[in-house]
């Protein structure tokens, strides 16, 4: 990376690396962490948070002896993009609860820590608010721009 990112380098890469896979649907292996490192002029631990971070969100899968690969079928939409879709689906509306992090957990087969980062994410978006009591609610409707 030419510069420094103030959302996090592996971030960007997670990002770049999602839309390869999307583009080059039904490829196989990924590039090798060592290769993702050249071509992005990261570390080893940057290109594996990034490669975490996509396996959170049931992108990519790590398979013995072959690598990194894109995840077989499912839903290949980040995990912010599925729980922000959580409220059309329900039909949710502004003070309607959002379900509780385990709900959501068990939903998208996703970790707690990448629950409570999209659930901050979308806190700082406007879309939810957490209220004593009562968890989380919607705040707002989503629209296409707080959709990632």
């Amino acid at each position: 990376m030419s510069q420094a990112s103030p959302r996090g380098t592996y971030l960007i890469i997670a990002e770049a690396l999602r839309v390869e896979i999307q583009e080059r649907e039904g490829a196989g292996a990924l590039p090798s962490e060592a290769d993702l490192m050249r071509t992005h002029g990261v570390g080893r631990n940057t290109v594996r948070r990034a490669l975490k971070l996509l396996e959170a969100d049931g992108v990519v899968e790590s398979v013995p002896g072959i690598g990194w690969r894109p995840a077989r079928g499912g839903d290949r939409r980040s995990l912010a993009e599925r729980m922000t879709d959580v409220i059309s689906e329900e039909s949710l509306s502004v003070g309607d609860t959002y379900p509780s992090e385990a709900k959501l957990c068990e939903r998208f087969g996703a970790s707690r820590t990448a629950v409570r980062r999209v659930l901050a994410q979308m806190e700082g978006n406007g879309l939810l608010t957490t209220v004593h009591g009562r968890g989380r609610t919607v705040r707002a409707l989503p629209t296409s721009s707080t959709r990632s």
